[in-house]
């Protein structure tokens, strides 16, 4: 949204707007902003969380694997109980997926739902 856009939605003019905006991000009020991805525009039509299962107390090999795979793993959560992580992923294709899947063999047991 431009600076004006805001502006007007808060009843001000963009210049005061954009110095409001400013002393919120010097103060570490607002610390940083983010965009969100149209999935379905990028063709990643299967949705899946998988349960990660490492067995190693060794994670660093896992969450290097994780880092490198940012156009499939929407977000990766450290749980407890049964598992050590759970990832929530999109992918194209079921091709696609098996492949992932195997990649993360390497790395962890997992576990779909």
């Amino acid at each position: 949204m431009k600076i004006k856009e805001l502006g007007e939605k808060v009843h001000l003019t963009g210049q005061v707007a954009a110095s409001k905006v400013a002393k919120l991000e010097d103060n570490g009020i607002i610390e940083g902003y983010s965009i969100t991805v149209n999935q379905a525009k990028l063709e990643c039509f299967l949705h899946a969380f998988i349960y990660i299962y490492l067995h190693d107390i060794h994670h660093r090999p896992f969450l290097s694997f994780v880092k490198t795979q940012n156009r499939c793993i929407l977000d990766n959560y450290k749980i407890s109980g049964d598992g050590c992580y759970l990832l929530e992923c999109r992918f194209p294709s079921n091709e696609y997926l098996n492949g992932f899947l195997e990649e993360l063999n390497q790395f962890s047991s997992y576990k779909m739902d």
